[in-house]
Order: structure tokens, then C-alpha cells, then sequence
């Protein structure tokens, strides 16, 4: 019997194609067809039917009422704000108070894998923010938040990342000596910043925090780009204000 008929192996196979799926979707909000979703993970039409009616059983996927579209589930988002209880109590104050001191969105993301994924917001008081859906998942090179976590990893970590993703989009050398320059600076204490890379029409700083697990989060003010230039230098003091007061209660908390 070869390695492939093996009922093990192909339980594997089939929850590696289940996991393949679930991240695309993770990644295109908007919800893809199946045709969509079978040219993207390069499997038949058929297979990609069966794993996602599988799929729909157990709540991890759901059909868009809009327009028919596939996108994550309730079970997934459960998931997802299940295993953030902690971590909302750890940094929501922070959050919250830059939210206050600006009136603008502020973003909580983790670092999974070579992703960033959203898991929790405060939105802002402004008539035209930003809004992103729990469990969306953002890249590295192009984010506030990607970057600002490439910065607190070790060099060796955060460059094989940075390759890895830019590998990808085709990046000039140029660009990729500025990224490694920019990723620098915000190790020597600058925020991360994102002026219209990832999307066009929103920018954002931001900078990353570590628990004692070892996991690392970012914290980012997405703001309309047409805003931007008015309120950056209040969002550069704000969030450099809660960096420090972060970073001291901490050092008290471990202390006491």
C-alpha cells in the first residue's frame, strides 16, 4: 500500500486542505466562490465543495447573505475571541486610552506564523474610521502593526519573515534595504508607521508589546489618509505616551 492511500495520511492531507482554506478566508474578507477558492489553493472544484461543506457543518465557514460569498464563521470568530480573553483584560486599558486621548480606531494584532491577525478594536468616535472583522489577517512588510512586530523579533526571525513575504510581491532591492532601514529605526524606538502601502485611503502608526510567554501583539491608530497629516503628531505623542506608561507598569507589576 503506498504512503498515500494510508487512511492516516489522508486524514492529515484533508485537515491541511481544511487549514488552507480556513486561512484564505481569513484573508479575503469579502468571501470568495468556490470556483475563487479552488484556483487559489489549486485543488478540484469537487474536493474544495466537499472540504467546505464539511466545514460549513461545523460553523468554521458561512455563506454571505449579501451576495452568496464564502467567508469565516461564527465558530471561528468564537475561537478567536476566545483565546483573547486575557489578553483584551492585559492591554484593553491601553487601547482604550489612546481611543479617548484621539478619538480615533485602535487596533490589537497577533503575530501567527508569518500573519498578523486581528482580534480585538475599539472604534473611534469619528463619522468616517476604519473597521476590520475579528479573525482578518494582515501581512508583515506593509502594516503598522506587521512592522512594528518585525522589530521586536531577532534579527535572524524578522528577516527570514520579511523574505519570505517580499519574495512574493517582487520588491526592488531598494525597497527592501528601506524596509530593513525603516524596521531599524523602530527598534531604536521610533513607532511603526503604514502611509497608504497596504490600502489606499488609510494609514496608521503603531508599535508592538511583548508577554511573558513570549507572544507578540501590536497596537495601531488606523486612520483615514485624508486625516492622516491633521492628527498624525497627536498620534505619534498619544501613542509614545502609552508606550511608556505601558512599558512602566509592567516593569512594576513584574517587580512587585
Amino acid at each position: 500500500m503506498e504512503a498515500r492511500d494510508n487512511p492516516k495520511n489522508q486524514g492529515i492531507q484533508v485537515i491541511s486542505r481544511a487549514a488552507t482554506i480556513l486561512r484564505l478566508l481569513g484573508e479575503e474578507t469579502d468571501g470568495m466562490s468556490l470556483r475563487q477558492i479552488a484556483a487559489k489553493v489549486e485543488l478540484p472544484r469537487s474536493t474544495v465543495q466537499r472540504i467546505v461543506a464539511a466545514l460549513a457543518v461545523e460553523g468554521f465557514i458561512a455563506t454571505s447573505q449579501r451576495d452568496g460569498g464564502i467567508q469565516l464563521g461564527p465558530v471561528i470568530q468564537s475561537l478567536a475571541r476566545a483565546s483573547t480573553i486575557d489578553v483584551k483584560d492585559w492591554l484593553r486599558p491601553t487601547l482604550r486610552n489612546i481611543s479617548e486621548q484621539t478619538g480615533e480606531t485602535v487596533d490589537l494584532a497577533k503575530l501567527e506564523g508569518h500573519r498578523m491577525r486581528f482580534i480585538d478594536q475599539i472604534v473611534g468616535t469619528h463619522r468616517l474610521r476604519t473597521v476590520s472583522s475579528i479573525g482578518e489577517e494582515f501581512p508583515l512588510t506593509t502594516t503598522a502593526n506587521g512592522k512594528a512586530v518585525l522589530a521586536m523579533l531577532g534579527t535572524l526571525h524578522s528577516e527570514k519573515l520579511i523574505e519570505n513575504e517580499i519574495r512574493s510581491r517582487n520588491v526592488s532591492k531598494a525597497k527592501h534595504k528601506n524596509l530593513l532601514a525603516e524596521i531599524d529605526d523602530i527598534r531604536q524606538g521610533a513607532l511603526a508607521q503604514d502611509e497608504d502601502e497596504h490600502t489606499d485611503g488609510i494609514s496608521a502608526l503603531g508599535f508592538a508589546v511583548q508577554n511573558e510567554k513570549g507572544d507578540v501583539y501590536a497596537i495601531s491608530t488606523p486612520v483615514p489618509s485624508n486625516r492622516y497629516a491633521r492628527v498624525k503628531g497627536l498620534l505619534k505623542k498619544t501613542l509614545l505616551e502609552q508606550r511608556q506608561t505601558f512599558m512602566e507598569n509592567e516593569a512594576n507589576r513584574q517587580a512587585g
